[in-house]
């Protein structure tokens, strides 16, 4: 069958071992805490996908992700959604490789090499904030800087081997304050994870809460961007939302898929309804793809950001609406005989629930359409 054809043949180019390790097991076993999906990505060769070739990693473009996890998530959205958090942080540390002396570099093939599993501690563009602003605290001390703070849900939290997370340390010149991005390794002393997630859905995600206290980071294990928020920074900021907005609205748009591609498979559903659905999710992934063409295009500024926005919008739309009509046309015995059904319902809802919501941007949005620079609530 032609649906989902392109995506499972862009995870099985670039993971080949993934797919098939998760057609084999259950899916309400990928789901559950304690899943094994993030072994299988692990083992894969996941944690490179967004690493160049030249580093080590798979050279996954941008679109190439895209795909990747609408099809990881056709199969675990619990998965997808965790692993777009990993591939958030790669592609912040791949940013930061163009502003540093090669540091980060030396990390990513580290990355790459080792199929290391990172777990973000960035804000994710709480109100106020931009995406790499602190909400940890640093104290500069003879050793390093020793950090404090609470992130939850943190993605990853009990498969992680590293946490980055954002800090203002003192300039090397002692000219005011600079960002820094801090690796944390999992095993560092003060580091601890806590129940968060009590929720049953996504709870393959292991997104629990993670406490740093008075945890030492050494000079070598922070990576120094140079700038202020405001700054130079402000591009980084930018591409890590777009890049985020893009792979998140991949993952739940595979959920959603995985319950059409249900519906595609059953003869006994009217030729027109499945016609119906399907039309609807490939426009709402041709509407993602386009967004994705330009971050390989290099084009990262606040029109693309605004875009991938508008696209993430529309997608959850979609969504609402192609969700209730495949769970209707499957029919009351599926939902009844199986919990998988109104799992990959309420996974595929998710969505909405991601920052910046669009209840608050629409005042932000107001402003863009009048020609003023666009703010994230």
């Amino acid at each position: 069958m032609r649906f989902l054809e392109r995506e499972r043949a862009t995870l099985a180019k670039l993971l080949p071992e993934l797919d098939p390790a998760l057609r084999e097991a259950p899916l309400m076993e990928l789901e559950r805490p304690g899943s094994p999906g993030i072994r299988h990505f692990r083992d894969s060769g996941g944690p490179g996908l967004l690493v160049p070739e030249s580093h080590q990693g798979r050279g996954a473009t941008a679109l190439d992700a895209l795909r990747v996890q609408r099809a990881i998530g056709s199969r675990s959205p619990s998965l997808a959604v965790a692993t777009t958090m990993h591939h958030f942080s790669m592609a912040t540390l791949v940013g930061l490789g163009g502003l540093g002396d090669g540091l980060e570099w030396m990390l990513i093939e580290g990355v790459a090499s080792s199929n290391r599993m990172i777990a973000s501690g960035f804000a994710e563009g709480r109100s106020g904030a931009g995406i790499l602003d602190p909400s940890m605290t640093a104290t500069v001390t003879a050793d390093g800087v020793r950090i404090n703070g609470v992130k939850r849900p943190c993605s990853l939290a009990h498969s992680m081997d590293v946490l980055t997370a954002s800090v203002m340390i003192p300039r090397e010149d002692g000219q005011g304050d600079e960002l820094a991005v801090a690796i944390v390794p999992a095993e560092s002393e003060g580091m601890s994870v806590s129940g968060f997630w009590s929720s049953a859905f996504l709870a393959g995600a292991e997104s629990e809460q993670v406490t740093l206290t008075d945890v030492l980071v050494p000079p070598e294990l922070l990576l120094r961007t140079g700038t202020t928020s405001g700054e130079q920074l402000d591009e980084l900021q930018t591409a890590g939302l777009i890049w985020f907005q893009t792979l998140m609205t991949g993952s739940y748009l595979g959920a959603a898929s995985a319950l059409v591609e249900r519906v595609l498979l059953n003869d006994r559903i009217p030729e027109h309804e499945r016609v119906r659905l399907f039309v609807e999710t490939e426009a709402a992934m041709a509407t993602a793809e386009a967004v994705a063409r330009r971050i390989d295009a290099g084009d990262l500024d606040e029109s693309a950001l605004a875009q991938a926005l508008y696209a993430r919008y529309g997608v959850q739309d979609a969504i609402a609406r192609v969700v209730p009509r495949a769970v209707e046309l499957l029919g009351g015995l599926n939902f009844m005989t199986s919990d998988e059904v109104g799992h990959l319902a309420a996974c595929a809802n998710g969505l909405s629930l991601h920052p910046p919501s669009r209840s608050r941007m629409t005042t932000q949005f107001s402003a863009y359409l009048a020609d003023r620079p666009l703010a994230i609530a």
